[in-house]
Parts: C-alpha cells; structure tokens; sequence
C-alpha cells in the first residue's frame, strides 16, 4: 500500500519526504524480545542500537556507562598532579571557554575544588580576546602566584601560550574535546578522547563534550584523593553527582550525539536540576518563568541561550558566577542580567538577519550560497544568523562583519558541502588568514580586499558540489502511524527514547489519509485542528507559526480534500490531562496513483 503514495512530491512545506530504510527483523526481534511497540522497536533498529545496547540505551546509568577515567591517554597523570595541588593548597588557574560548554565545565571543576577548600582563578577570554589561553593571561596566572593552570574545553593546539607557560615554571593540563593534531603541546598532560593517538575500545567517549571529560577527570582525580587518605570526617568526600545539572547543561548546549555516556549524563543531570539545587540554575529557570521539570529541549532553547548571551555580547565570565554563586541575592542580580542580554542579543541578530536578507534579497545571486557582510556587525551573534540563514534558504551560508583591522566571518553548512574542507582550501590559497571547523560549522579571518576573491571561491566551491540548481531539502521520516494507534502508551515508550537532541532526534512520524476538521487559529500563528481517518479514529493535532505559510493555509481551509502529515506525538498533560497529540511539521496533499 505504501507504493500507493507519490513521495516525490514536493510538501506544503517545501520539503521532500522519505520514509527511514530498517532492518525489519532486527526491528521485530527487538519488540519481541524487549515487549515493546513495533514502532518504538523500529526507531531503535533504524539508529544503530545493537541488542546488547538496547537496555543502556532505554534506562542509561552513568555507573553502566562510564569507563575507568585513566582508560584516557594521560588521565592518571593529570588526576595525580591535580591531587597534589589540592593536597598542597597550590594555587590553580583555570583557563575556560566563554560558551555554554566552558561555562559548565569550568564551574564543574570549580564548585569541586571549592569544596575541597582550593578557589581557583578564573580566566574566561571575551570574544574580542579570543578562543583559548593567550600569553596575556598566562603572564596574569603567574602574577597571581598560580602553580598549576587547567585548561578547559580548549589548548589542545594552543602551543605558543602553553609551552610559554611551561617556561615560566607552571605546570599545564589541558582537559579538551576539540580535535587535536598529531603533534601536541609540551606541557604536563592533554587529557582528550580526541588525541589521534587515543584507543578506540570507547569510541563514544569521542563524542564527549568537554563538561563530560571534565567531570570524568573530576571522577579521577576524586579516587586520587580517596587513595591518599586526604578525605576524612571533618573533610567529607563530596557528592560529585550533585553537579550532574551543569554535566549535562554543557552536553545539551554544545550540541554532542546524545549516544553512549552522553545519554547517561543528561538523564542523570535533568533529575538533579529538577531538584533545583544548583542557586544559579534555579532563579535562571525562574526568570525563565520553567516551572516543570526541565528537558533536555529546556537545556537547549530556554537556559542555553541566556548562558551563550553573556558570551555574545555582555561579559564572558558571567554564565560560571552564575552557575557557582552562593548568594540568592547575587544569583538573582546575576539572572536578570543575562536575561537582559538575551534580550540585547535577540534585537542585535533581529537587526543583522534583517540587514543580510536586504543583501541577499535585494539583488541576483551568482552562485548557490548565502554570502552576506557588514561594517561592525556584532561578533556574536554572526554564527546564530548564518544558521538561520542556512535554515531560510537552504544553502551554505556565510556571514562576516567588517572590522577596523580584519574581517570575521561565520559560516554554517547543509550536509553536501563540507565546510571544514573548503576552508583548509581557502587557507591553502591564501584567501583568509585563519579558520577552522568541521562539516556543518566554521569560523575563519581575512582581508577586507579578499571578501570578494573570497567569494567567488566559496561560490564555485560550492557549485562544484551542487550544481546551480536548489536542492529541496529531505524531511526523513521514521515510521508510519495510525491515528487509531496514536494513545498515551504509545506516548509513554516514545519518552522512553529521551532525550532527545543531536544524534537522537525525536521520532517524526507519519499519519496518513487524514482529514482536518476544526480547525482554528490561536495564538501568535499557530494552528490547532482534529485529525480524522477513514476508520473514524481521531487526534488532536497542532502547528505552531504557521499562520503565514502554505501549511496553515490548507489547515485552515481544507475543504474536503485528505493529507499526509508529519509531525511528533506527544504527551498533552496540560492542566492534569492524560492525552495526546500529533504536532504537525509539515502536510502534503494526498496524490495517489
């Protein structure tokens, strides 16, 4: 029956559709043998999870999946001379990251050493210093007296600033996530899953983000401690998993495959947050009015943002004071100014999106890609529009601001065109002066008088990947649903697959031959109907913003025709209901033939 439909046909969304290939007997030997829905056991079977995964996978314990820390090249190392600085009261410094991921990580091992009596110096460089330790603030560290500097979510290629800091007679540790070349700095240790010369027996420890190798160096370096006796009655062994909030946090917020110990931290971190423990996450969550237990969609779109804004445009060191204040005052001083600077960055990208879809919209495009620059552009917010960017027009998108002594760009990517790649390419030609990233994502410099050199590089890059024609994006579809089928258990085992973020997406689902009935506008554009199949089974369902668009054009006025609809089933506990509905992603005409 399924042949029946036409799935090249382009949806109301402007998508192609296509339906997710499985190993059907894997999929019916998982609902077998773990008594769960064909569906449930489908998704499964369609993600890579192998039998003996599947009960970590489902119910994932950090004490199942985290490996011995010293599995990690130069892990035992660290943890012992990091134990020796806290035994003997030396004075740490630590180097972080000013995003969502530094911030967590470096408030992890700061909350840690606290505890233990040592308070660290902290150092997390602004946007205009630049990613990673610098000689500037490695001359301060000495001038504080600093014996042992930790650098966290960066250094793994900082040479120059490390083995500077080498010389003056600190000891370095780097504990990292980024990608490492085959040389690595001369310093103590260089404690990354990502060092080339790593074992592969826990490949999933490479998708770690960086809170996640601090908190297994943290693990370390606390069974140093038990091992020297330096814990005892009046100097308790501290509760590491209190601190599983901020594990997770970082997890979510750097965007890393929710797979293997990833899985773990985060399932673990949202039962601690919803404790509301941590003084900084708590009256963050309020100024965000999240009264319910938080999700892992929570960590991503609600308390993410406010952590990245101090990051983008106010001061970079203010997401750790938050997460690792003591005061309820100071966490209440401290929340509505990251509020204030969400709200800051939020007009700030609103007025660069504007200013780069009057370039791209106002005159012909040469080449597939969206290429858009302005004078003083706001530094932070550059990645966040070539993102939407990418999202509006489905092409890589590149986004620069003009400053006085260079250029600064960003640029995000669609799978086809590996912009990791065209940027080593561009360096090579000497077309920027640095970059770097990976498939989807990059940062990189240049010349003003190379933008347009610069340009007709990328723009042919691209062209020789994708031709000239656009490329309709696929929306991938997981499986089939009958309405009929669409009830709270089938809800309860979905939830079971949480949580839900990269490398675990929620399940998209697919309903078909429904009819729209009751349809209503609500809201700011959204849409709420009743979903209506042949055998008289019915849903309620949701869309949301698409008043404007062909989608809530055709749920407004469906007339008599049916629809395909894509979409998410979820949990409708609204007001103590126990119900579910269907959120609608996208529709298409019903064709058959």
């Amino acid at each position: 029956m399924d042949k029946e439909i036409k799935y090249n046909d382009v949806s109301l969304g402007g998508n192609l559709w296509q339906i997710a290939s499985v190993d059907e007997r894997k999929a019916e030997m998982f609902a077998q043998k773990f008594n769960m829905p064909y569906i449930v056991a489908k998704i499964l079977a369609m993600r890579q999870i192998e039998e003996k995964d599947v009960e970590n996978f489902l119910n994932p314990k950090i004490s199942n999946l985290m490996p011995d820390p010293f599995v990690l090249k130069d892990m035992q190392k660290a943890a012992e001379r990091i134990a020796a600085a806290i035994i003997e009261k030396q004075k740490i410094g630590i180097i972080g990251d000013y995003d969502v991921d530094g911030a967590t990580s470096t408030s992890v091992f700061k909350l840690f050493l606290r505890q233990l009596g040592i308070e660290p110096e902290i150092h997390i460089p602004d946007r205009e210093e630049g990613y990673g330790p610098s000689k500037q603030a490695i001359d301060d560290f000495k001038g504080q007296g600093v014996e042992l500097v930790l650098t966290l979510d960066c250094g793994t290629t900082a040479f120059e600033p490390l083995e500077y800091a080498t010389s003056l007679g600190m000891d370095v540790v780097v504990v990292d996530h980024h990608e490492a070349e085959t040389k690595l700095p001369k310093i103590y240790a260089v404690v990354n899953p990502k060092r080339l010369d790593e074992e592969n027996d826990y490949p999933y420890l490479k998708y770690l983000a960086a809170v996640g190798v601090v908190f297994m160096t943290v693990v370390a370096v606390n069974r140093c401690l038990r091992q020297k006796k330096f814990y005892t009655a009046e100097r308790p062994e501290p509760d590491l998993k209190k601190w599983l909030d901020l594990v997770a946090l970082g997890t979510v917020c750097d965007v890393v495959a929710l797979r293997g110990l990833n899985r773990a931290y985060v399932t673990q971190g949202l039962k601690v947050m919803a404790t509301r423990s941590n003084k900084g996450l708590k009256t963050l969550m309020d100024k965000a009015n999240l009264a319910e237990p938080p999700t892992a969609f929570h960590l991503g779109y609600v308390l993410g943002p406010r952590i990245n804004a101090c990051g983008r445009v106010g001061d970079a060191d203010m997401g750790n004071q938050l997460l690792c204040c003591e005061s309820d005052y100071q966490a209440e001083l401290l929340a509505e100014k990251l509020n204030e600077f969400n709200v800051a960055r939020k007009d700030i990208e609103n007025y660069v999106l504007l200013e780069a879809m009057k370039q791209l919209e106002g005159t012909p495009q040469q080449y597939p890609i969206a290429f858009v620059y302005g004078r003083d552009w706001h530094q932070g917010v550059i990645g966040i529009v070539a993102g939407k960017l990418k999202e509006r027009y489905n092409v890589p998108a590149f986004v620069m601001s003009v400053e006085k002594d260079e250029v600064k760009g960003s640029a995000r990517s669609i799978p086809q065109v590996d912009l990791g790649s065209l940027i080593i390419a561009a360096k090579e030609k000497g077309l920027i002066t640095k970059g770097g990233g990976h498939i989807m994502a990059a940062g990189f410099s240049l010349e003003e008088e190379k933008i347009e050199q610069f340009r007709k590089f990328v723009g042919e890059y691209v062209i020789e990947k994708i031709g000239t024609e656009a490329i309709i994006p696929v929306v991938e579809i997981d499986a089939m649903l009958d309405v009929g089928g669409a009830n709270t258990e089938l809800a309860d085992y979905l939830e079971k697959l949480e949580p839900f973020g990269a490398g675990n997406p929620e399940p998209r689902l697919m309903v078909r031959n429904v009819k729209i009935v009751r349809s209503s506008l609500i809201g700011v554009g959204h849409v709420r109907c009743i979903l209506t199949s042949d055998n008289g089974a019915s849903i309620k369902a949701i869309a949301f913003r698409v008043g404007d668009n062909e989608i809530g054009n055709a749920m407004l006025n469906p007339g008599n025709g049916k629809f395909d609809a894509v979409g998410v089933l979820r949990h409708d506990r609204w007001n103590g209901r126990n119900e579910v509905q269907f959120i609608i992603e996208d529709l298409r005409k019903v064709s058959n033939g």
